[in-house]
């Protein structure tokens, strides 16, 4: 890798005092990237990932641009219906880069994720009156959750603009050629954005499927994707020095000598959407065949004071990764105080980002001391490069990371075993012989 090329630094100093005398296998890290490149590793055909920044710059940006403007110039609201990795990286995007909506920005509400009937009054209510637009995002269209949030908010826009006019709100964001929402959309009038085949949901973000939502927020995507496009440049290197390999190998590493649960904590109250798309991304990817690390996430520092026990002195089976966002984007100093009353004056003048970070070495000192390796991923800044970086980073390294486990890190056979039993248990056609099957089972467990 050249030197300074890597936005992305990561620290392994903290958990170096637990490797094993052979350390990180950074041979089988590189057999794992390898066939990740050469396309030559299980389930070759879903990573259209690795190049498709570079895709979606040369075909589809310029579309997502002129809508997203579209949407800012008239809507009050975009209501992004979907679900998993349909939703998970624009969410993430969303609030770590723009958590309070400026001036001229729409509220980006997202549906379809829950069937809670009180979390969609919620979102109702938050809705009220506004003036809004729909981006429905779905490869098929019959994933019940976000089919059905649609049906609804369908039903809200026609009421509002008619029948007719709702159609020119509605954006949906699904396979090029088929499925059922590709259907509707052509049948409808509905302007369309791809998923790409080649790509799945959780490694999606850098398309259509998070660039529109995260364009009509106000979000520069034209920077993330040209930070994307350097990110896995920089990253294709083939060497120990590769970020990826080392939180790949590292974490591996710590799997195999009893680490089972990775913590992923950050000190940004910003990044949490960011660890569920993370969680995501690394749960359906590594867990399968009985074997994978189970991804969790903490909020520090409020959750020093809830989970922080547990994580000091409960099970030693955890490994905890700390994102770490080198500048602040805002800085405060302590005020001093006449009298001291709150014994406070010995940080008087002293930056909030200073004593945060002093805080977070007290916690990885002391985590460590008590048995918990902590990785360090280090990112410049909380803007749309370090976003693009991180993106590329965790998806690059969970595909070697799979790869060296020897799983395929790209399908999810797991997932569809609740879908299939939830149609048969509402009684969806075609589902006649699991209902009776479910039903029996759930007779005799009463």
């Amino acid at each position: 890798m050249r030197e300074g090329i890597a936005m992305i630094k990561v620290d392994l100093s903290g958990a170096a005092g637990f490797f094993d005398p052979a350390g990180p296998d950074y041979a089988a890290a590189a057999r794992a990237h390898r066939a990740l490149l050469e396309h030559s590793g299980a389930g070759a055909e879903f990573t259209g990932w690795l190049d498709l920044p570079g895709r979606i710059q040369n075909g589809e940006l310029k579309q997502i641009l002129t809508a997203a403007s579209r949407i800012r110039g008239r809507a009050q609201a975009l209501v992004v219906v979907g679900i998993g990795g349909s939703y998970l990286g624009a969410k993430g995007a969303v609030e770590l880069l723009r958590p309070h909506p400026q001036p001229g920005d729409p509220k980006i509400l997202f549906a379809g994720n829950s069937l809670s009937p009180d979390a969609l009054m919620h979102l109702l209510e938050e809705l009220g009156d506004l003036d809004f637009d729909i981006n429905v995002v779905s490869k098929s269209g019959t994933t019940l959750e976000p089919a059905l949030a649609f049906r609804m908010f369908r039903g809200l826009l026609e009421a509002k603009y008619g029948t007719e006019k709702a159609k020119k709100h509605i954006f949906a964001t699904t396979d090029a050629h088929r499925g059922v929402l590709k259907q509707m959309a052509d049948e409808e009038g509905w302007e369309t954005f791809v998923v790409p085949d080649d790509v799945g949901g959780r490694y999606s973000v850098l398309s259509a499927v998070g660039l529109l939502p995260m364009a009509a927020a106000g979000i520069d995507v034209q920077t993330v994707i040209g930070e994307a496009i350097e990110a896995f440049t920089a990253m294709s290197a083939q060497s120990p020095e590769n970020p990826a390999w080392q939180y790949a190998a590292a974490r591996q590493h710590l799997y195999r000598l009893g680490k089972t649960t990775e913590i992923l904590a950050c000190y940004e109250p910003s990044f949490r959407f960011m660890a569920e798309w993370w969680k995501q991304l690394y749960g359906e990817s590594e867990g399968k065949n009985g074997i994978g690390i189970f991804p969790a996430s903490v909020e520090y520092n409020a959750d020093l004071h809830s989970m922080g026990q547990y994580i000091q002195d409960g099970p030693r089976t955890l490994m905890e990764t700390v994102v770490s966002f080198e500048q602040p984007l805002n800085e405060f100093s302590v005020p001093f105080a006449m009298g001291d009353p709150d014994r406070l004056n010995y940080l008087a003048g002293r930056k909030l980002s200073d004593i945060s970070r002093m805080a977070q070495e007290a916690v990885k000192a002391a985590h460590i001391t008590g048995g918990v390796p902590n990785l360090e991923v280090r990112v410049p800044k909380r803007d749309e490069a370090g976003f693009a970086w991180l993106v590329c980073f965790f998806e690059l390294a969970c595909a070697i990371s799979g790869y060296m486990s020897g799983v395929n890190p790209f399908d999810q056979p797991g997932v569809e075993a609740y879908k299939k039993n939830m149609f048969a248990l509402l009684g969806k056609p075609g589902y006649e012989d699991r209902k009776a099957e479910l039903e029996a089972k759930l007779t005799e467990k009463h």
